[in-house]
């Protein structure tokens, strides 16, 4: 396979997301994919498990991103750049997302598959109750609102949210302030 042949000359013959030299394979970046060495990057078993969701996400280990997101090869930077998006919950990730600088035309392809994972279904809480806009929703643990220099404190009521685009976020208005939420830190009234 020429593709696997560039991609272990290209990464050295390590995972071009965390280094490794174990178990490593070729992974075409979708949504759409030549199958060539610049639109695939070379990964190692752990981070392809987590990166097709067959394993949780291994927070720790991802803070790799912080250097791979400055690979020069566009895939590479495509996939540094969507899971530090999916992991932007947490504040090295969304420091790292703020840093980050790609050419117009990889952020296209990065937000293309962005909103490609994006799945289709109910936005949960974190009880698994399903949410609906205008509900009433109860933070169950304090958040820190960047930007907005106040702490939202558990025990908070949101009333009246909206969805967004994105399941795992509602949007809401805390301290007078309308922030996005982690619907994983709401409790459904």
């Amino acid at each position: 396979m020429a593709t696997e042949k560039a991609l272990k000359t290209r990464s050295n013959n390590r995972c071009e997301l965390c280094t490794s030299s174990e178990h490593l394979s070729v992974y075409p970046v979708p949504p759409t994919s030549d199958l060539s060495a610049q639109q695939s990057i070379y990964v190692c078993q752990h981070c392809l498990s987590q990166i097709e969701g067959e394993i949780e996400m291994d927070l720790n280990h991802w803070r790799c991103l912080n250097d791979s997101m400055w690979n020069q090869e566009p895939a590479v930077q495509v996939m540094s750049y969507r899971l530090l998006h999916k992991l932007s919950s947490e504040s090295w990730a969304q420091d790292a997302l703020d840093m980050i600088y790609l050419e117009d035309e990889v952020k296209t392809w990065a937000e293309q598959g962005i909103a490609a994972e994006r799945r289709e279904g109910p936005t949960r809480d974190s009880n698994g109750a399903e949410l609906q806009d205008g509900d009433n929703v109860t933070l169950i643990k304090d958040l820190k609102v960047k930007g907005a220099n106040f702490t939202a404190k558990q025990g908070t009521m949101v009333r009246g949210i909206s969805l967004t685009d994105n399941p795992e976020h509602i949007e809401g208005k805390v301290n007078g302030t309308r922030i996005v939420l982690v619907a994983a830190y709401l409790k459904k009234q």
